[in-house]
């Protein structure tokens, strides 16, 4: 596999509007033909590309059968969740990516259903191959709204929330017995197992399917005597510090995710994300448009007739800037490399400051400031020429059109 993500979309073969049914079959037919029970006699080198695109393909279906997650990838791609969908598909184990995207399979195999064959086993979707996986508990995600100012948005920033959440109970360690292990015993329903059987005879033949035990809801085994403090469950709530760094180059209405620091799972399971909604505070002097900053410069009338040197302000401070003379309302100056940086994944470099000239036009004059301008109206240079009315038209035409 390439160290460049792939589109997602182009992952599971599908296109951008696809409907939930059509990325759904589109990952039921990846999963199983890249599923580890379907790769034979192959090499250990195809078993593992195998395995790569099986968890390549659970990563794209994680994002994209969301409805919020994919909106979010549709607009801001890898960066709208988090880099990664959940934290990373290729650092997981099979087990859990079983765990979490079994039931996909349900009416394909009656819910769990094994055929005696015929699907080359399919360990964890059916009975037999791998054995049966026990559910995994997911914490909830939590949401948090930063407001940054334009400036930390340039340059990122790390941020320290104090989160109300569910925390991990320190009495069993998130275990959920009083005592440790020897306050739980073996499910005598499921025997351990987490799932019960039943047979039914169809065209078929006979039939088994299965279901997730009723008595210890998959978890194999039953809490004799259960903690104190938290109930059985492995959680009470709490509060955490939590740091989220934010890096450069956000934009306002973006959405990061921070895996792993979200509620605690109940008894030691996977605890959920925390998503970060981004909101930008406006800015006095600066307009941003992508990676670029636009910068209204206002200037008065001898500066734009003689020409003249002027500060201009930026994220870093301030410079100095020519103006030329005869310099026109409207003309625009480009500071290089004084935007924004590209968010990481959306392009290299930084973007520029875009000064916009105006001239100041003085509202009221002296009666000494009127004699003045009256004599310079009879001078042919403070009459526009032909050329520069149609550049003014020109300019204008643009703007508009």
């Amino acid at each position: 596999m390439a160290d460049q993500k792939r589109d997602y979309y182009e992952v599971l073969g599908v296109a951008k509007n696809a409907t939930e049914q059509e990325i759904k079959a589109a990952y039921k037919k990846m999963a199983i033909k890249y599923h580890p029970d379907r790769q034979g006699d192959k090499s250990e080198a195809e078993k593992k590309e195998a395995e790569a695109k099986f968890k390549e393909a659970a990563e794209a279906y994680d994002v994209l059968h969301d409805p919020q997650k994919r909106q979010r990838y549709d607009q801001f791609g890898f960066a709208g969740v988090g880099g990664a969908a959940g934290g990373g598909y290729q650092n997981m184990s099979m087990d859990d990516i079983f765990s979490q995207f079994g039931d996909i399979f349900s009416d394909l195999f009656g819910g769990g259903a094994s055929f005696g064959g015929g699907f080359g086993g399919f360990g964890g979707f059916g009975g037999g191959g791998r054995g049966q996986r026990k559910p995994v508990h997911k914490g909830g995600d939590l949401r948090l709204k930063v407001r940054l100012t334009l400036k930390e948005c340039a340059t990122g920033v790390t941020k320290k929330f104090k989160v109300k959440k569910k925390v991990t109970c320190n009495h069993c360690h998130g275990s959920g017995t009083e005592n440790g292990s020897g306050d739980t015993q073996t499910c005598s329903t499921c025997h351990g197992t987490g799932y019960v059987l039943h047979s039914q005879r169809s065209v078929f033949g006979m039939m088994q399917t299965q279901s997730v035990c009723p008595d210890c809801q998959g978890e194999g085994t039953i809490i004799k005597n259960k903690c104190h403090l938290c109930g059985g469950t492995g959680v009470v709530t709490g509060e955490e510090v939590v740091e989220v760094k934010i890096p450069a180059g956000v934009q306002d209405g973006m959405v990061l995710n921070v895996p792993g620091k979200g509620d605690a799972a109940i008894r030691n399971g996977v605890p959920g994300d925390i998503q970060v909604f981004i909101e930008v505070e406006q800015d006095k002097n600066f307009i941003r448009q992508d990676n670029d900053l636009i910068y209204n410069l206002l200037i008065d009338v001898p500066t734009a007739a003689l020409g003249g040197t002027v500060e201009v302000p930026t994220l870093d401070g301030k410079v100095k800037m020519k103006i030329e003379p005869g310099t026109q309302p409207g003309k625009v100056l480009r500071l290089r490399g004084k935007g924004f940086p590209a968010l990481q994944g959306y392009g290299y470099g930084m973007g520029d400051l875009i000064v916009n000239i105006s001239v100041y036009i003085p509202e009221t004059l002296t009666r000494e400031e009127k004699q003045a301008l009256e004599t310079l109206q009879k001078s042919n240079n403070f009459h526009p020429s032909q050329s520069s009315k149609n550049n003014f038209f020109n300019r204008f035409k643009q703007m508009f059109g």
